[in-house]
């Protein structure tokens, strides 16, 4: 789909420079959490969304999430593990499917 305005400069065939339409492609994914149910006062689940596609699901329980979530290290490796969820869920998409690098 045409993201509208963005142009680029393309040569053509014969040394032609010449505006194309510039394709983006924008990933937007959500992180939902989950602690309702059996969860309530205990747990976060949570899943990384795009689009239609869910991912597996990361459990994190109270205690860990209040006794770490002001370390920088802890945090780190929760953005790593969010950012793993994103590229399997990406990677799981139909076949043919475009991804951004």
């Amino acid at each position: 789909m045409f993201s509208g305005g963005l142009t680029t400069m393309r040569w053509r065939a014969g040394s032609e420079l010449r505006d194309v339409p510039r394709q983006r492609e924008s990933l937007h994914a959500e992180v939902p959490l989950d602690r309702e149910g059996a969860r309530e006062g205990k747990a976060y689940g949570l899943r990384v969304r795009i689009g239609e596609r869910l991912s597996s699901e990361i459990e994190l329980a109270y205690p860990e999430v209040r006794d770490r979530r002001g370390s920088l290290a802890w945090c780190q490796a929760l953005a790593e593990r969010i950012r793993g969820l994103v590229r399997d869920t990406v990677a799981a998409g139909a076949p043919g499917q475009r991804r951004s690098a």
